[in-house]
């Protein structure tokens, strides 16, 4: 029975027999590499579909009528032009490539008519509607420039074989609307949500909860359907995206992983319902109504196979649907006697009839969106608290040292509108962790899972009651009121029929809705903070020129020394015992050593005797020991350094070595560069922060691996020394194709320039796009290596010229420049170079200058005397596209962004816990960052806490005023001491400044 439809707000009912799954859900993930490795024999393919017998569409006679666009779908291996050319493609505008897709950019104001083309092309064309011009996501046209879209023409596909980066694409963000490129409103997304099949709009659901605009949301599902990475959207999609950040991409790409999901989901239930025959028109639309997991299992979990059936079920299989039905649509008519039947079940009394009439009507209740929607809303204005205590029965069964860990949870309550997803950095803890009386924090709610899944707490979500009472006078008065006259007898049964619907089923749903967001939100978070700890240890400022001696501390089986030169070589290993009274022979080892190898920095492991050997080395350094050499030591994190001693890749850099040793190589690495050392780890063995195992690890593990590509991707590599691993880590790459660039340098030498990528096999022109911007080239190792060949050749010219080279490598030489260029060295993208060296004529600079004083003097006479927006107009670009131009081109050569972040704190000595007082003022590290406070290291052997409400915007700098105020490992900074609990070894302290 639906909703009494002057009320109802339905949907349109999609047709039963076209519930196919959405194209967005098939799986995309094909092997690219087979793609690619046969994507000359398509270019081939493409010169001989563009030439013979063009087909010219027939037009519509209403130019402005306009078919609902779809994203066309990813070339499969071997597709032939000419299907694809007949598939359903975007709305195009003129002068854009066949294949291009259109991406929502800000409205204008004024919306001017395209120039109708009069040459009959051999492209498919659609009509096109004034509105938001085309963004090209192609490698073939980047939309780093821009120019208007009126001006270009539609150009056939070349059958060159070459990525072509070179020309301005199709996009103009700025409009009379808004000058500055302001978003304004966005323009209507129904091809997005067509392709769904669902009864909601994906980008609008999207931008609901993520609080991002519409036509953001809508760009950025195009770049991921369009297999772009989140470091190349970030970098050089910027305009696209309303300059987001990493972090808030990955949330989003989260947050519509988990829509496709349940999609995918509801299409899969649609599909079986039907094949048992039990899809009806009303199940339908409420499985299509479905946004979230849980409330697909609420109106999927009665058909499931092995289902005892509802109470509902039962009683429509005794017919009594009419019944209920007629109770809300003419009461007048009802009368419940005539369908007593004596002897028969469940229908043998007027009692029994009742109620199986009170149970249809409390299921059709209870799956009623508008019904669901108001008390939902009503939840989010009254006060919904989250309680928990001791389970019963819990001191005899559980450990009491477990129980303890609990002891804030045993009696707790709060609010759970506390904790709203994009506030939840921003609530408050006003107490520090051991007090009692503390606000509930996402870091709560994982705690209190903990505690109940060990079942040493019950947790339970209280709803008032005034709830009740509200939603059940709302249901009896206006949603399911009788639309005639009623009996007493009959208001009262639909009173009961409500309060049994909102007791037996949507109670329940509401707790499991509010816990799973909760726990949703806490995992979300959590996950997010552990991606900022990562980050800020892999993007540590690395150490160089020194030699540094790493030490593995041990107790029985000794201390692990390892010494490395200032280029990571391993010049020495041994094992000495400090710590079982041979101290003094092992010091004068140790003296040896570091003076036979000019070491004057030890790094020590945080890990087991990391004190005791910390307090050794503080004893020999303020007497004097080392001398002439001046020694510093700092501590470092050894998290996953012995899981990294026994891997394979361990093996293969190290065969030679006893892996107890490979670890002092590993803590010693990463100082010297903590970026290229900790790559080799899985992320999350790094250690980057509390509840780590209770979140989901699937989450978890994509969020780390995206962290890293990242950092890694932002950071840069060059391509002619960085080894495999680093290599698979840059955005666009993986295992098989960091392998397949290895080996082609190993065989054909170094690489001269970017462009010699694209003979690498296995690498398309998605992969080369992807991962070009983020290779650098050093131009004077590469000056140096072409002098020493022109000296070889010029001394022996057949030995030169005797190269094995196989067809491929003949056919990729042909169309491949030999020679250097310097924007190889630069952020800039390829695809941008054009651009780039427009702006050095408008300068009046050249190639050579790059990276020198006398480029950043002449940009900024340029930049003072037309500014940013000048001449982004003059080079018809945008800001964005601009700045990293002149970044690239001022940035000097070898510029690493992790300059600006902090080193290691190298120290002469050593305080103690006892030698702390309250008021005392320390500069410490931040050790570790929570949701509740973040750990720093003061030098005392336990690090003190800074509780998240003395972490307040006024005491941080301008770079880190952001949502989540949020400190990472390795940042130093000035604090006060506020308490110490010497028994407990606890150290509260207050935030001065980051230094």
């Amino acid at each position: 029975m639906t909703a009494p439809p002057r009320r109802a707000r339905t949907a349109p009912k999609p047709s039963i027999a076209e519930d196919e799954l959405p194209s967005f859900l098939i799986s995309s993930s094909e092997s690219e590499e087979k793609e690619e490795d046969e994507w000359q024999p398509q270019k081939k393919a493409v010169k001989k579909a563009t030439v013979p017998k063009p087909k010219v569409p027939r037009v519509r006679k209403n130019a402005t009528t306009q078919k609902k666009p779809t994203v066309a779908r990813k070339r499969t291996k071997k597709v032939a032009v000419k299907e694809e050319l007949d598939t359903s493609l975007p709305v195009m505008a003129p002068g854009m490539n066949e294949g291009e897709l259109q991406l929502q950019q800000p409205k204008e104001e004024k919306e001017k008519k395209p120039r109708p083309s009069s040459k009959k092309l051999p492209v498919k064309r659609s009509s096109v509607q004034p509105g938001p011009p085309a963004c090209n996501l192609d490698g073939a046209e980047g939309p780093s420039t821009s120019i208007a879209a009126a001006k270009q023409q539609v150009k056939l596909e070349e059958p060159e074989e070459d990525f072509t980066f070179d020309e301005p694409p199709l996009k103009k963000i700025k409009s009379a609307a808004c000058p500055q490129g302001t978003p304004i409103k966005f323009a209507a997304s129904a091809n997005l949500n067509e392709e769904h099949k669902m009864n909601w709009d994906i980008v609008k659901v999207l931008s609901q909860r993520t609080g991002i605009e519409e036509w953001v949301c809508a760009n950025i599902i195009r770049l991921f359907n369009d297999d772009n990475t989140i470091p190349f959207i970030a970098r050089y999609r910027k305009e696209l995206i309303n300059n987001l950040e990493a972090d808030a991409l990955r949330e989003v790409q989260q947050v519509l992983e988990e829509l496709h999901s349940v999609a995918k989901k509801v299409h899969g239930a649609i599909q079986k319902l039907k094949k048992e025959g039990k899809l009806s028109g009303n199940l339908l639309t409420a499985l299509l109504n479905c946004r979230t997991s849980e409330e697909l299992d609420h109106v999927y979990a009665p058909y499931k196979t092995g289902s005892k059936g509802t109470k509902a079920q039962r009683a429509r299989q005794l017919g009594l649907e009419p019944a209920a039905n007629l109770l809300i649509e003419n009461p007048r008519e009802l009368n419940l006697l005539s369908y007593v039947k004596e002897g028969a079940e469940g229908l043998s009394t007027i009692e029994e009839v009742k109620s199986g009439v009170q149970h249809i009507l409390a299921d059709m209740i209870a799956k009623d969106r508008e019904t669901l929607d108001f008390i939902r809303d009503l939840c989010q204005r009254q006060y919904i608290c989250l309680q928990s205590a001791l389970a019963k029965g819990t001191s005899q069964k559980a450990n009491e040292k477990d129980v303890n860990k609990f002891h804030l949870y045993k009696n707790f309550s709060c609010n759970v509108k506390n904790i709203h997803h994009h506030q939840v950095l921003r609530v408050l803890i006003l107490t520090t962790v051991w007090n009692l009386k503390s606000w509930l924090l996402i870091s709560h709610i994982l705690a209190i899972n903990r505690g109940e899944n060990l079942k040493i707490l019950t947790v339970k979500v209280n709803i008032p009651d005034r709830t009740k009472n509200e939603f059940s006078r709302w249901c009896v008065n206006e949603r399911w009121r009788p639309k005639a006259f009623a009996k007493p007898e009959l208001m009262q049964l639909l009173r009961d029929s409500v309060e049994d619907s909102y007791k037996r089923l949507i109670y329940p749903l509401l707790c499991r809705e509010i816990r799973s967001k909760l726990t949703s939100d806490a995992e979300k978070e959590s996950v997010m903070m552990f991606g900022r700890n990562l980050r800020q240890l892999l993007l540590t400022s690395p150490v160089r020129g020194r030699t540094l001696m790493g030490v593995d501390p041990g107790y029985k089986h000794g201390c692990k020394l390892a010494i490395i030169s200032p280029t990571s070589q391993i010049l020495h290993t041994d094992v000495v015992y400090l710590h079982s009274g041979r101290g003094f022979h092992e010091a004068q080892k140790i003296r040896k050593l570091m003076l036979d190898f000019n070491c004057g920095t030890v790094v020590i492991g945080n890990g087991t005797a990391c004190r005791e050997t910390e307090a050794y080395f503080a004893d020999l350094i303020m007497k004097k020991y080392f001398e002439p050499l001046d020694v510093t030591y700092c501590i470092t994190n050894e998290a996953g350094a012995s899981i990294y001693s026994v891997s394979p890749e361990a093996c293969k850099e190290m065969p030679d070595l006893d892996p107890n040793l490979r670890s002092a190589v590993s803590i010693a690495r990463r100082v010297q560069d903590p970026l290229a050392e900790l790559v080799k780890i899985e992320p999350k063995h790094i250690g980057v922060g509390m509840y780590q195992h209770d979140v989901s690890q699937t989450l978890l593990k994509a969020t780390l691996d995206s962290v890293v590509e990242e950092c890694v991707s932002f950071v840069g590599v060059d391509i002619n020394i960085c080894s495999e691993i680093l290599l698979r880590h840059i955005a666009g790459l993986n295992a098989n194709r960091a392998k397949n660039i290895i080996e082609w340098r190993e065989k054909n030498g170094p690489f001269i320039n970017r462009e010699q990528l694209k003979a690498v096999k296995g690498l398309g022109p998605k992969s080369y796009q992807q991962c070009a911007g983020f290779i650098r080239i050093n131009q004077e190792y590469i000056r140096t290596f072409l002098s020493q060949t022109s000296e070889l050749a010029a001394g022996n010219p057949k030995e030169a010229t005797n190269e094995k080279q196989g067809k491929k490598k003949i056919k990729a030489a042909a169309n491949v420049t030999w020679q250097p260029d310097p924007l190889d060295q630069t952020c800039i993208h390829p695809e941008s170079y054009n651009m780039a060296m427009r702006f050095l004529t408008f300068i009046g600079g050249s190639p050579s200058e790059i990276g020198k004083p006398e480029m950043q003097q002449k940009v900024n006479v340029l930049l003072e005397r037309e500014g940013m927006e000048g001449i982004s107009k003059r080079l018809t670009t945008t800001g964005q596209t601009l700045q990293i131009i002149i970044d690239g081109l001022t940035q000097p050569e070898g510029f690493d962004i992790r300059k600006d972040f902090d080193k290691p704190d190298f120290k002469r000595s050593i305080v103690c816990l006892e030698d702390l007082s309250v008021g005392t003022i320390l500069t410490g590290r931040v050790e570790n960052a929570t949701l509740f406070g973040v750990f720093v290291d003061i030098g005392v052997g336990k690090a003190g806490l800074i509780p998240m409400h003395r972490i307040t915007e006024d005491k941080l700098p301008k770079a880190k005023k952001r949502r989540s105020l949020a400190l990472g490992p390795g940042e130093k900074v000035e604090v006060r001491v506020c308490d110490i609990n010497i028994p407990q070894s606890r150290i509260s302290l207050d935030l001065i400044r980051v230094l």
